[in-house]
């Protein structure tokens, strides 16, 4: 059905989309040393929140529902490599 991106932890999934998706039963799940990614799973959905990041994204149907563990691979690797090495640039001093 979809992949709705937020790249602000202030974005969040229209109420249309709360009703139509994330709605039955969940499941939650939380990724990361300090448990800064959260999956939440519903019946038709699955809606990814990464704090860390401030990213949230919302997984609709159910092929792109399988699409959540890619990403959470994604994040976590992201996450891995930006604490090994904080300084994304470097002075020309250097």
């Amino acid at each position: 059905m979809g992949v709705f991106r937020y790249d602000s932890k202030y974005a969040a999934p229209t109420k249309e989309q709360r009703e139509r998706y994330m709605k039955g039963e969940t499941e939650e799940h939380v990724f990361g040393e300090d448990e800064e990614i959260l999956l939440v799973v519903y019946d038709e959905a699955a809606y990814l929140k990464d704090d860390r990041e401030g990213v949230r994204i919302l997984f609709t149907g159910v092929q792109d529902k399988q699409k959540v563990h890619d990403e959470i691979r994604r994040m976590l690797e992201e996450h891995a490599q930006k604490k090994q090495d904080p300084k994304e640039f470097s002075s020309g001093n250097r």
